[in-house]
């Protein structure tokens, strides 16, 4: 089961596929039919069904609404929720929609979107309408925006407290129903969120206790326990998460109700099963039948699981309790894998593959003796095929139940419960709405998304024989092949480029294995040093040889030098770890990087080096051709010491260039190590030079008058004295200077962002490679609104860092590079001593700086980059955004910014006024991509062009264009050839 979810997705679609039976086909329209028939029954009652026909997902209006629902509540400050509901209302079509539903409510919420807008100023009729309402104003649509969220949210959620949630449950709508109540909330992302989800959880099962005899039961979210619920993590992870599992199912056992783990992202899959496995061995549980769990049918691993599930309950003597879902995290799980650069993904890319995998998980539970089977779904065809099914098996009403979530699927169910004696068990969110909103906009997504039978079932168009399609047909006819507009993580940059090999971080089989070998790897000595005049000569004598092998050649040198990178990266991952001081995650990353950069200019260089035909009169050609300077120096920085050396290196190279290297005086291992594998990749060895040396050499370097082109990456004061350098010798000609350098990177986060991304995505940007990248967040600029909330969270976020030895898995943030850098950030930490909010603990050796938040009275505090993990964080006030970036921009810098806002008219105001090469809206700053984010800045952070860009080629190229008269010989032929035109 391992490693079922890289499979190829036909591999396993297709003995899916034959494990089903075929017959009762009849019986299961027949029945299906008879669903949707009580499914239109609820729609008719149903607020939600009728509120989704109305504003589908995929409409301007439904995404608005969407959108709004996600962040308006949470919003502090009215100024900035007013700035919220016009940008989310303002373009939409709502007059389109008033009067159009069967639903009062709708229409009413309708009405008030329309008046909304009128009050924003957009509607034609608005002069009248403010008119009309000016004595309430923008308040009033505020209070009536706020209204319907919490309605929606109330449709969604089944109360703010469990005992509110019981009490609703025992309401006539929900009568012959038992519910699964989950407290309501996104994974910890603290040590002290955690706690308090833990206690939300052992309240709720003190209450739901007193009334077991109703059949209710708890569902538990591990992610919720945990703040580091993940692979890296699990030595310590697993064991604490099992010993709180445990004492809330002893709780649940005492009390005599059931209590489900909930499934999440597949790398936790392990993780969930080895904490299950090791609380259903738990002694004190004998006898206890009410341990569950979910499982995703979206997963490869689906089936496989269901069969793990009955082996534990034999093992251990009980019957485990399976919720069977579609999943919740598909988009995500899909992202993350792209990311990652994996062989395949670890679930379906086709909706119909996930139905077969459901139809054949269920089939595998209904004749599992160990297991009691839950079966949630929205889905008429999945519950007529099971109903048929379990009657063929022998099964009744007693043997498992349905489940569905509260707010949809009304009608699906009644019937059945009432007439036919089947069990049905509502999944019940708990909460208060702030809590409710990530939950919702999921909830929504998920089965608003145009494949879902929710959202087909709103269309009236489709028939029903296309609402009961059988699933197998549709895997049967696709081959079990994956969805074409979803390409293989290889694929990911294609035509631009082929991806780079991803390493599985969240195995920790892999994990181990990688870290045993990168401990086997021996430690290359320092090269020696060399003298720069003599490695300038012999790069200057193999410039012509180099230059003209043909393009494609040289190409092809840096396809295998990516692939050689790629076979030898647990050598790389030593040496990174060793030298550079880089965690396995960054050492990773910046293999990959590396190889990226090779075939992404390998694919450029095919395209830029050839001749251009340009246009002219007739008789006359002109051509444009592209030809190489000459010998260039690549000077590269100690933080990146092979992405950015070889990115330097092969730059060159591929435009038919000679170099001379230098790398940074505390990297040389690494450079000397990526020159060898250059060169068995089949860089002559005269077209690349390594220099080894400190400032000295550097300078004799990039001041000699044969060197036609420097390509730099480092600070500020370095670059211009290599620009100074440059246009010191009057007689020498002009060349260019390729500089990246540092900045002052600003984040900037109104009161519409969402604290937990927030949270994840500082403590990413500031303190990832202990904030050694160019990069990296150094000024964080929190609306004031929210600042103490997000200050709070930071804090706690940063409890959960392991700062320690780069070599461990579990390390996320390692030492400093030497010395001189740790002394010049610790001393900066001692004058801020008064100014530090947060720090934490680092161990007594080595030269670990301590992650460290410095609170400033104003941005204007900071003029100077600090290159280690110290964070300044200073405030604004509403309406002061415009002012807020000028001030940034005025700092000179221009490298990256952040931007957390969830007002798209905030986000095209930063872009147009951020004078930055890279701005991140609604994401980390770091991490850029070869060939999707070019990076690179301007100002006083760099030159241009952007590496891993489209114009970073051409600047280690001369143009030169030849034009002939072809009629000097006596005549336009061409012309004269002409036929006459009939």
């Amino acid at each position: 089961m391992r490693r079922l979810h890289r499979l190829a997705e036909p591999d396993v679609v297709r003995p899916l596929v034959a494990a089903l039976p075929r017959e009762g086909e009849a019986a299961i329209m027949a029945r299906g039919k008879a669903l949707i028939a009580e499914l239109r029954k609820g729609q008719a009652s149903g607020w939600v069904n009728r509120f989704m026909a109305e504003y589908r997902m995929d409409s301007a209006e439904g995404l608005a609404l969407l959108s709004l629902a996600e962040a308006f509540l949470r919003v502090p400050d009215p100024e900035t929720a007013d700035l919220l509901i016009a940008d989310k209302i303002g373009e939409a079509d709502w007059r389109a929609h008033s009067g159009k539903s069967s639903s009062m409510l709708v229409n009413s919420a309708t009405w008030g979107l329309v008046l909304g807008r009128a009050v924003i100023g957009v509607e034609p009729q608005a002069g009248v309408l403010r008119r009309l309402i000016a004595r309430s104003g923008e308040p009033f649509v505020r209070q009536a925006v706020g209204a319907a969220m919490k309605l929606m949210g109330e449709v969604f959620v089944m109360g703010r407290t469990i005992d509110e949630a019981m009490a609703r449950m025992r309401k006539g709508e929900n009568r012959g129903f038992t519910a699964s109540f989950d407290m309501l909330g996104e994974a910890a992302r603290t040590f002290g969120d955690a706690h308090r989800y833990f206690e939300s959880y052992e309240a709720a099962i003190a209450a739901v206790g007193k009334a077991a005899g109703e059949g209710h039961s708890i569902s538990v979210k591990l992610s919720a326990l945990h703040p580091r619920y993940e692979a890296a993590q699990a030595d310590a992870a697993i064991p604490e998460l099992t010993a709180m599992l445990l004492d809330l199912a002893r709780g649940a056992a005492r009390v005599g109700i059931p209590l489900t783990v909930d499934a999440e992202e597949s790398e936790r899959l392990d993780l969930s099963l080895d904490i299950i496995a090791a609380v259903a061995a738990d002694p004190a549980l004998k006898g206890w039948d009410g341990l569950g769990m979910a499982v995703q049918a979206y997963s490869k691993r689906a089936r496989s699981v269901c069969r793990w599930a009955n082996g534990l309950g034999e093992a251990t003597g009980r019957r485990i309790k399976v919720r069977l879902v579609k999943g919740a995290y598909w988009d995500s799980e899909i992202k993350a894998t792209q990311e990652q650069g994996l062989p395949d993904y670890p679930l379906f890319t086709r909706k119909a593959h996930t139905d077969v995998s459901y139809l054949a998980a269920a089939r595998e539970l209904l004749a599992s003796p160990h297991v009691e089977p839950a079966f949630a779904t929205h889905n008429a065809r999945t519950v007529a095929t099971i109903v048929e099914w379990s009657k063929g098996l022998g099964k009744t009403g007693a043997d498992f139940e349905f489940q569905r979530l509260h707010g949809m699927g009304e009608g699906l169910y009644e019937a059945l419960v009432r007439d036919e004696g089947y069990r049905c068990r509502i999944y019940a969110p708990v909460g208060g709405h702030r809590d409710l909103l990530a939950y919702l906009v999921r909830r929504l997504l998920e089965n608003g998304a145009n494949t879902s039978f929710v959202h087909q079932l709103a269309d009236t168009d489709l028939s029903e024989e296309d609402l009961l399609a059988d699933p197998v047909a549709k895997a049967q006819e696709s081959g079990g092949l994956p969805h074409p507009s979803i390409p293989l993580p290889i694929d990911l940059f294609e035509p631009v480029r082929g991806n780079s090999a991803g390493v599985d971080l969240n195995d920790r089989a892999v994990l181990a294995d990688l870290a045993a070998k990168i401990a086997r790897v021996p430690v290359l000595p320092a090269p020696a040093e060399a003298d720069a005049g003599t490695l300038i000569g012999a790069a200057a004598a193999a410039a012509p040889a180099w230059a003209s092998v043909s393009i494609d050649a040289q190409a092809d040198v840096l396809d295998r030098l990516a692939d050689l990178l790629e076979a030898r990266r647990e050598e790389a991952f030593a040496l990174l770890v060793h030298e550079a001081r880089k965690t396995l995650p960054d050492a990773l990353a910046e293999v990959r990087e590396a190889a990226d950069f090779c075939r992404y200019y390998a694919r450029q260089s095919r395209d830029l080096m050839q001749p251009v035909p340009l246009p002219g009169p007739t008789g006359e050609t002109n051509v444009l051709r592209m030809l190489p300077r000459g010998v260039w120096a690549a000077v590269a920085p100690w933080n990146f010491p092979l992405a950015i050396f070889l990115g330097q290196v092969v730059a060159a190279l591929v435009t038919g260039n000679t170099v001379v290297a230098k790398p940074a005086p505390q990297t040389p291992a690494i450079a000397a190590w990526a020159v060898a594998l250059a060169r068995e990749a089949g860089v002559p060895e005269g077209a690349l030079q390594l220099l080894v040396g400190g400032a000295k050499a550097g300078h004799a370097l990039v001041s000699d008058p044969r060197v036609a082109g420097v390509a730099f990456t480092g600070s500020v004061p370095t670059a211009k004295r290599i620009a100074r350098a440059l246009l010191a010798d009057d007689d020498r000609p002009i060349v260019p200077l390729i500089a990246e350098t540092g900045g002052i990177n600003a984040m900037v986060v109104d009161s519409t962002a969402l604290p937990e991304q927030v949270v994840r995505d500082i403590v990413t940007s500031a303190f990832r490679s202990a904030g050694q990248r160019c990069s990296a967040l150094r000024l964080l600029l929190l609306q004031e609104d929210i600042a103490d909330r997000t200050l709070e969270m930071l804090a706690g976020a940063m409890d959960a860092l392991v700062v320690g030895d780069p070599a461990h898995p579990a390390t996320d943030v390692g030492p400093v590079i030497d010395r001189a850098a740790y002394d010049k950030l610790m001393a900066r930490r001692a004058e801020m001593a008064g100014r530090i909010v947060k720090t934490v603990a680092v161990p007594d050796s080595g030269l670990f700086v301590p992650p460290t938040v410095i609170r400033l009275d104003s941005l204007d505090q900071l003029d100077a980059e600090w290159f280690g993990p110290l964070l300044h964080v200073a405030t604004w006030k509403t309406g002061e955004l415009d002012d807020v970036i000028a001030r940034v921009n005025a700092k000179g810098f221009g490298l990256t910014m952040g931007l957390h806002s969830r007002i798209a008219r905030v986000a095209e105001a930063v872009e147009s006024a951020a004078k930055v090469g890279n701005l991140y809206v609604n994401r980390s700053m770091i991490g850029a991509v070869v060939g999707s984010q070019p990076f690179g800045g301007e100002g006083l952070s760099g030159t241009g062009p952007k590496a891993g860009g489209p114009h970073y080629l051409a600047r280690f190229c001369v143009e030169r264009v030849t034009s002939t008269d072809t009629t000097s010989a006596g005549g336009n032929a061409s012309l004269l050839s002409l036929d006459e035109e009939m």
